[in-house]
């Protein structure tokens, strides 16, 4: 169970990193302020600030976000008229602090009960100074200045050139676009190290990579390097076509026609008969071709990650054609409940599993649905339509509205997941 619960933390952080840093890079790489990047929910445990960014660790390892400038109110909320505050100045008397908490005992500032603020343009902030409320003071704001909030997190502050909605709507549909696609570049990667820790790729083929010495095919004369291309006058052009009629004929007599070295030969075999649980299957001692170098390692995660995909968008368009179901959705529960099935077969298992929730996740974040990345991507598309910025407030309410459908779905899955898995 210690190892289930090490291996779902891994994997569910590993996700949400990936996905995040995508989102943050792409941001960054437009001018975009990323106030905080966080791994993890809940009351953070650790936190450093670097060229701009407040890196956390918070207290729950489910889950993790970033903070665009822009993207949210919180300062807005902490900053109301009457809100006691506490602002540092540099030499040139610009607010280079505002402490909105009172966690912080060390924080040595001027203590301004708040009037007004403007850190959006304007940048500057006015109030009364040591509750002298005969005067009104009005302190400029420097474009980089932090402020502490009432976790005590620090964060710099979200002037409107850096904000999200000031860049490019081409920079803005990339940062969007880019934390499903870190996702699928995860899969991708993923399934190509499998690829490299098997032993070899099956090529699904009709030649035969080895022939078990005794076995039925050894006494009947077919040698590695054989290709099989008929059995009982069925064409058998690959492995399983070949292996479908082997295993549905056991103890029958088979006609075989093979080549080898560009002639065409015959004859006959009868395959053993063996149980495989409620099923006798035939089997004459023959292993499929597979294949060792790298070309081949490669193309096979390709396949399994184009394989994947297409299985996932089928079952997404069964949910739309055939009717909605809780079953057909999993949360947390469901993906701790599918980690301690894969790690019970190995790491292989995990890595699978890993490549499978990525590219799951990337493709479902895509849905057109407010907010998620998709949902976003579709009012970016909106906006290049009628060439003109979506009003704020309307995408706020769309997104309000589409975060409470997907807490409510959340909520729904979560204990659906619960009583499939834990109560009986």
């Amino acid at each position: 169970m210690i190892l289930t619960i090490i291996t779902f933390i891994i994997v569910f952080g590993l996700l949400v990193l990936v996905h995040e840093y995508g989102h943050y890079y792409f941001a960054k790489r437009a001018g975009i302020l990323v106030r905080e990047f966080s791994i993890g929910m809940g009351p953070k445990i650790w936190w450093h600030r670097k060229n701009g960014t407040t890196y956390t660790i918070r207290i729950l390892p489910l889950g993790g976000y970033v903070r665009l400038a822009g993207a949210d109110e919180e300062d807005e909320e902490s900053l109301r008229p009457g809100t006691p505050v506490a602002i540092q100045l540099n030499d040139q008397q610009k607010v280079t602090s505002i402490n909105t908490s009172d966690k912080n005992t060390l924080f040595q500032g001027i203590p301004l009960q708040l009037i007004d603020h403007d850190l959006n343009e304007g940048l500057w902030i006015k109030g009364y100074v040591n509750g002298d409320e005969s005067t009104v003071k009005t302190y400029a704001v420097d474009h980089d200045a932090t402020i502490i909030e009432n976790d005590g997190t620090v964060v710099q502050i979200a002037p409107k050139d850096v904000q999200f909605r000031s860049a490019s709507l081409g920079n803005r549909m990339l940062t969007n676009f880019a934390g499903p696609f870190n996702n699928f570049l995860l899969s991708l990667l993923v399934f190509i190290i499998l690829g490299f820790t098997l032993s070899g790729i099956p090529t699904n083929s009709n030649r035969l990579g080895a022939v078990r010495s005794d076995s039925v095919a050894a006494k009947a004369g077919l040698q590695t390097g054989d290709r099989i291309t008929e059995i009982n006058g069925k064409k058998t052009k690959n492995w399983t076509a070949l292996a479908t009629e082997i295993s549905g004929n056991p103890g029958k007599k088979l006609t075989v026609e093979y080549q080898r070295n560009g002639h065409t030969y015959t004859t006959t075999m009868t395959p053993k008969k063996v149980k495989q649980g409620n099923e006798t299957v035939g089997q004459v001692g023959i292993v499929e071709e597979q294949k060792t170098d790298a070309k081949s390692r490669i193309m096979f995660g390709w396949q399994r990650f184009v394989q994947a995909g297409t299985l996932i968008f089928s079952v997404l368009g069964h949910m739309f054609t055939h009717g909605f179901s809780l079953n057909d959705l999993g949360g947390p529960v469901a993906i701790y409940a599918g980690t301690s099935q894969a790690t019970a077969l190995g790491i292989n298992g995990v890595l699978n599993f890993l490549a499978l929730l990525s590219i799951n996740l990337g493709i479902v974040n895509l849905l057109p649905i407010p907010a998620l990345d998709g949902g976003k991507l579709l009012l970016n598309i909106i906006e290049a339509v009628i060439r003109r910025p979506i009003p704020e407030k309307a995408e706020g309410i769309v997104t309000i509205i589409g975060f409470a459908f997907l807490m409510l779905l959340m909520i729904l899955v979560t204990w659906n997941d619960i009583q499939r898995y834990f109560i009986h």
